[in-house]
């Protein structure tokens, strides 16, 4: 039967790939690449930490795994076959462990080749190509190889209890793809509740309340069963930064983390009967924003909305200022591959509903405007080399008082006044009076805030003649959750439920 697996046709091999990547996580078992892309390794280590082994074969398309023999060293290291050099071999065989015995008489190793059992030794002129070799940690001793021509990778289960691979301990067992080139990535397939509790701790931390930490539980599970980034151009479900979920494995995990993945178990957020996306991000400086203004599709459950909670705890680096020349900022667009001349202006040009920035516009010397929308907002006064970024959608650039910008936004609607005279203002008593040209306030969720009467905006930090200061509240895209908005409202009493219902729009928990 295995060699029959190994050597299905074409045809079948395609529907089979095409079956799986059309699903996320596959019967409660998750795939999270650990090391892939740029990032792929020549060699990767694990340890035991229960000394007990490990079994050696596949998962299937079930990602059920299928243990074709047993190693009792604990502390292993995957590398590419091509590593253990030339070879000679002897078989088929029927089992690993009569192949193992025929290896042994020449000091060599069981290999899996094409659904079949051989034993290798060092000598002869043939060369392990494609396959993967699992050898003895610090020494030159394979211990087994594997090639199944491409239509499953190694999979490595250790025998009991959590095992190290670079510094972290992880749940489950591991999955080493052979790269083009000599190289191998490494996927961890673990158990969704085992997956959720090593991502908590490090997308929300130990210590937070209990309601917090139950919404980010139940938000970590259905983005895990939900997508699929990754699936076609590497072949696992999630990766292991903040692309996707930062996950380390289960080392950082604690009894309060733990706690709250057991007592949500299972749970997902839905949206007319299909699992929800449930983006989130740290926080949202005062309000949240509909998908369609950050990322340019509508989805139902994802609306913005003023968020009144936040605004209630301390959160840290809650406000920033970041400052650009003409100069940087110029560099910046035009190595993001921007067509545009030296910037001498930047506004804000159009804001949402909620107050968050939907258009940037930059003016160069020649009066040619470049204007931006969306997430790209933010996202295109990202630079590495300056080391400076825009870290929300809640934000002001020189007070709003450049270009066309100037002004204020009334009521959420997303239009703009140039001037309060002529206005009318309510008063704490709810008095509804004329503008008389006493110094103006503007309320949000998280204060008030002077308005600047003689620009038309709220005051600026000062800052060299020509710079841009942009300053602003909130970390993140503003879709969706706001963690520490959630970790105010547990704070006030309201449970997790309550919390994931105000953040995503008519949705169901179960």
């Amino acid at each position: 039967m295995k060699k029959l697996l190994c050597t299905l046709s074409i045809l079948v091999i395609f529907l089979a790939l095409n079956t799986v990547s059309a699903s996320a996580a596959v019967n409660g078992v998750v795939k999270v690449g650990l090391r892939y892309g740029s990032s792929a390794v020549t060699s990767a280590n694990l340890e035991n930490t229960q000394s007990s082994g490990y079994s050696v074969g596949y998962y299937d398309e079930s990602r059920n795994f299928i243990s074709l023999g047993s190693i009792s060293a604990t502390a292993i290291t995957m590398v590419p076959g091509g590593d253990l050099g030339a070879y000679d071999q002897s078989g088929p065989y029927g089992s690993f462990d009569e192949a193992a015995s025929a290896a042994a008489v020449n000091g060599g190793w069981p290999a899996y080749v094409g659904g079949q059992f051989y034993a290798r030794w060092r000598g002869g002129s043939s060369h392990g190509a494609a396959s993967v070799a699992v050898t003895l940690t610090g020494s030159s001793m394979a211990l087994f190889e594997f090639d199944c021509q491409g239509l499953y990778d190694l999979g490595v289960l250790p025998a009991g209890g959590p095992t190290w691979f670079k510094g972290y301990k992880y749940a489950g067992g591991f999955v080493y793809p052979r790269v083009t080139g000599g190289g191998l990535y490494v996927f961890n397939v673990v158990g969704m509740e085992d997956y959720v509790k090593g991502v908590l701790p490090h997308e929300m931390g130990v210590g937070w309340p209990a309601a917090a930490l139950e919404a980010q539980a139940v938000c970590a599970r259905t983005y895990a069963n939900v997508t699929k980034k990754h699936l076609s151009a590497y072949g696992f479900d999630v990766c292991n930064t903040t692309d996707c979920q930062v996950y380390n494995g289960i080392n950082a995990s604690g009894p309060d983390t733990d706690a709250a993945v057991d007592a949500t178990a299972g749970q997902c957020v839905w949206y007319r009967g299909a699992l929800a996306e449930t983006v989130y991000h740290a926080s949202d400086g005062g309000a949240t924003e509909s998908a369609e203004n950050v990322w340019g599709s509508a989805v139902g459950h994802l609306i913005g909305k003023t968020d009144p909670y936040e605004g209630s705890i301390t959160i840290p680096n809650y406000s920033y200022t970041v400052t650009y020349s003409p100069s940087e900022l110029t560099w910046v667009l035009q190595n993001s591959g921007y067509s545009i001349g030296t910037v001498k202006n930047a506004y804000v040009s159009e804001r949402t509903a909620t107050g968050n920035v939907y258009k940037v516009t930059f003016v160069d010397t020649t009066g040619k405007s470049l204007t931006v929308k969306g997430e790209t907002c933010r996202l295109a006064f990202y630079s590495t080399t300056y080391g400076k970024s825009v870290k929300s959608m809640r934000f002001s650039i020189n007070g709003d008082t450049g270009g066309t910008a100037s002004g204020y936004y009334v009521n959420g609607s997303g239009n703009s006044i140039s001037s309060v005279s002529g206005a009318y203002t309510i008063s704490g008593t709810g008095t509804v009076a004329a503008y008389s040209g006493n110094a103006p306030y503007a309320v949000t969720s998280s204060g008030t805030s002077a308005l600047d009467t003689t620009s038309g905006a709220s005051s600026a930090p000062s800052a060299a003649p020509g710079s841009f200061v942009i300053t602003g509240t909130g970390n993140g895209h503003n879709v969706g959750l706001s963690q520490y908005g959630a970790k105010a409202m547990a704070e006030q009493g309201y449970s997790y439920r309550d919390i994931l219902n105000f953040y995503y729009t008519d949705i169901t928990i179960g």
